[in-house]
């Protein structure tokens, strides 16, 4: 470790023996059961986050959140109660501000058989939210309770935002990422790493829709042709929407869900489809929004048959701009530094980086723990990385505000 990191190796190695204490801190954690509809365990989250972050001395505000809002089997719009929302937040007078933010839910439900979390070997563990993204949460509190023991920590000041619904889009906590893109230079994400330790760099945007179609049911054999098949309506719907896909580049349209109809005796009246929509550019937003609506007129001007459209882009696409490329530059400098290669990928995935991009505030969103088979019970995480991504972050926190203590390096972010 040299160069960049000089100043800051005796605060560093005060990391070195601390994997045992992180890697509890994670467990203890992922044992929560946190889906993002169980408001309850996400609050229980909550509630060890907040012990948690006490050494920080930072400002906590606990918020409600809207409820979410979904379009069940019978296309009827449900709502469902979320956990809170946790943030923090120090000298918001500095001249340099920061904003970091990880997610306290999990995909994996309170029903769900993925509970517990088990050793694979001894340098890897298996557990819900182990990798994605509860060690990430750990690593970014260690990682500021280094900045703050150092001599430049004045100099910078810095929010987090722990949000309940990052896994189903964010939609209710949104807001707190655009009220903190206002006073933000940069952004600091923990999402898992890939599994080789690179950074996600541009990501795709992400649209979530249901579509809902209304016929009219009768009775299949005595009056067959008066009834208005919702079935078929969808189908073609569905059928026309995938013939899209190859109409504009990098831009992909996936059913993923049907359901409609009962008995078979009866023409079906209803029927839904959910499906995403993955965009590369900004503007193939609108694209995507005036070929679904053509659809939707088409199939709506059916005699008895009716389209409903529900849903939206929650995640723009992230482009990453000038400076987002410096900061990627710095972190591949801390890193070597480090002893630790970094690349940057492009990815298809979306997360709240997508969202502080698209407020303008460049961010890296993948300082998290290395691991792997997110979304799956074959979820893992490398123990051995929450040090070294801990350092990283803290040494990237400690550069950006040792450059503005000597008015020097900054000049990127303005």
């Amino acid at each position: 470790m040299s160069g960049i990191i000089d100043p800051f190796l005796p605060l560093l190695r005060q990391l070195d023996n601390s994997q045992n204490a992180m890697l509890q801190q994670t467990i203890s954690l992922a044992e929560i059961n946190s889906g993002s509809l169980n408001a309850k365990g996400v609050n229980r989250v909550l509630s060890e986050l907040q012990k948690m972050t006490q050494p920080l001395e930072a400002e906590q505000s606990i918020i409600p959140l809207a409820d979410f809002q979904s379009i069940n089997t019978d296309g009827n719009i449900i709502r469902s109660p979320l956990g809170d929302a946790l943030t923090l937040s120090k000298r918001p007078e500095a001249p340099l501000q920061v904003v970091l933010g990880g997610h306290m839910d999990t995909v994996f439900g309170a029903d769900h058989p993925f509970q517990t979390i088990k050793f694979l070997d001894d340098d890897h563990i298996n557990g819900p939210g182990v990798t994605d993204l509860k060690g990430g949460l750990v690593v970014m509190l260690h990682a500021l309770q280094l900045l703050e023991q150092s001599p430049w920590a004045e100099h910078i000041g810095w929010q987090v935002i722990f949000n309940p619904d990052e896994e189903i889009g964010s939609l209710s906590s949104a807001h707190l990422f655009e009220d903190a893109a206002k006073t933000a230079h940069l952004g600091m994400l923990y999402e898992p790493s890939f599994p080789d330790g690179s950074l996600a760099g541009a990501r795709k945007g992400s649209g979530n829709f249901t579509a809902v179609c209304y016929g009219k049911a009768t009775h299949a054999g005595r009056e067959h042709h008066l009834g208005r098949n919702a079935i078929r309506a969808l189908s073609d719907f569905v059928s026309a929407m995938d013939d899209l896909n190859v109409q504009r580049e990098n831009v992909t349209f996936n059913p993923g869900f049907v359901h409609g109809g009962g008995p078979t005796n009866i023409v079906p009246d209803r029927c839904i489809c959910r499906f995403n929509i993955r965009i590369e550019k900004p503007e193939d937003e609108q694209w995507c929004l005036n070929q679904l609506q053509m659809l939707v007129n088409e199939i709506s001007c059916r005699d008895g048959i009716k389209l409903e459209l529900h849903g939206g882009f929650g995640r723009k696409p992230k482009v990453l701009s000038p400076a987002n490329q410096a900061f990627f530059q710095l972190a591949k400098e801390c890193g070597a530094a480090l002893g630790m290669p970094i690349d940057v990928k492009a990815t298809g995935g979306c997360c709240d980086g997508n969202n502080l991009a698209s407020y303008g505030v460049p961010n890296i969103d993948t300082l998290g723990v290395q691991g792997g088979h997110i979304h799956s019970d074959q979820e893992y995480m490398k123990i051995s990385s929450l040090v070294p991504r801990t350092k990283l972050s803290a040494a990237l926190l400690m550069t950006l505000a040792k450059n503005e203590a000597q008015g020097k390096g900054n000049e990127w972010l303005r």
